[in-house]
């Protein structure tokens, strides 16, 4: 009797028990729509949107220039002093404990902007923006 190739079985298998996407995904899809599904998806975005506030309230006090946050849960800013934008990220790592995105990673054009995202906790965000302004001799 030959050996069975269970390479061979194995993607008989997988070719007649997974057709397409599973049915826990699509009846989590599914949802999405109901009256519930959209409730708790503004609930989010609403979430995500007050801690991108905080953070645009914070840049304006401190008149950073940035752009985004109010269509978008990214804030790019503008790094101050003329750093670069790896610069920014250690002395924000070192001085603040923040960690956001260098610009730089996103192409030669990012380099010296940073940006940050609203997608975190709330307070956490609050606290965030309260060292960055102690960082540039701004308090609440």
């Amino acid at each position: 009797m030959d050996g069975v190739q269970v390479s061979k079985l194995w993607q008989r298998r997988q070719g007649c028990k997974f057709n397409g996407t599973s049915y826990i995904t699509q009846r989590a899809a599914e949802a999405v729509f109901t009256p519930e599904g959209q409730k708790q998806i503004r609930e989010t975005i609403a979430y995500y949107q007050k801690n991108a506030q905080v953070m645009m309230d914070a840049f304006t006090k401190m008149g950073v220039w940035f752009t985004g946050g109010k269509n978008s849960p990214y804030i790019w800013m503008k790094c101050p002093d003329g750093m670069g934008s790896w610069e920014y990220f250690d002395y924000l790592l070192h001085n603040a404990e923040i960690v956001g995105t260098p610009g730089e990673g996103f192409g030669k054009n990012g380099e010296g902007y940073f940006r940050l995202t609203a997608f975190g906790d709330a307070q956490k965000t609050v606290e965030a923006m309260e060292r960055i302004q102690k960082l540039n001799g701004c308090s609440r």
